[in-house]
């Protein structure tokens, strides 16, 4: 495919909506109009007895509290392991001594170029809290019985968090 135009539509601090025009060698096209992310480091916080923590905030598209991993996006001049220590520590208050990379893949890649890179948090150092101006977040550390029981019953829908917990439960935890 070779992109022929694209024309920003929209900006603001999070993101960039452009309508797109991309056509390959046989004539076909697509026309896309796209939200443009810097991408987003996640956090899988895991303690010496294997307790994840988990942070709840109100998400208006969601339309309520839901529980999840720690994230945010990537801020000019940060690489992702740069933006999940830094989000570890606004939204926890945690510092960890040890990353581990777990998963990266495309949010929604229909529409959305946004990019989620997963590290693992290990090695832990409490702290303070310092949460964004429009952040009230409420975090809770969660047994893998009960992050099961949580996603069995629905009630845990967050896709980082579902795919951050369960590639962590599948490769690595039987291995930490």
């Amino acid at each position: 495919m070779k992109l022929l135009s694209s024309e920003e539509k929209y900006r603001c601090s999070l993101f960039s909506v452009s309508e797109d025009i991309a056509k390959d060698t046989d004539g076909f096209e697509i026309k896309r109009a796209i939200v443009h992310h810097p991408g987003s480091a996640v956090i899988l916080v895991v303690d010496d007895k294997k307790k994840i923590l988990l942070v709840r905030q109100y998400r208006l598209p969601a339309d309520g509290k839901i529980w999840e991993l720690p994230a945010g996006k990537i801020d000019p001049g940060e690489n992702v392991l740069q933006a999940a220590k830094r989000e570890l520590m606004e939204e926890t208050g945690y510092k960890a001594s040890t990353w581990k990379k777990l998963a990266s893949y495309w949010a929604s890649p229909g529409f959305l170029a946004e990019k989620m890179t997963i590290y693992l948090a290990t090695d832990l150092k409490a702290g303070i809290a310092t949460p964004m101006d429009d952040e009230r977040i409420e975090a809770r550390w969660f047994t893998s019985k009960e992050l099961d029981a949580l996603i069995r019953e629905g009630k845990l829908d967050d896709g980082k968090t579902l795919i951050g917990y369960l590639t962590w439960k599948r490769f690595h935890a039987a291995t930490r």
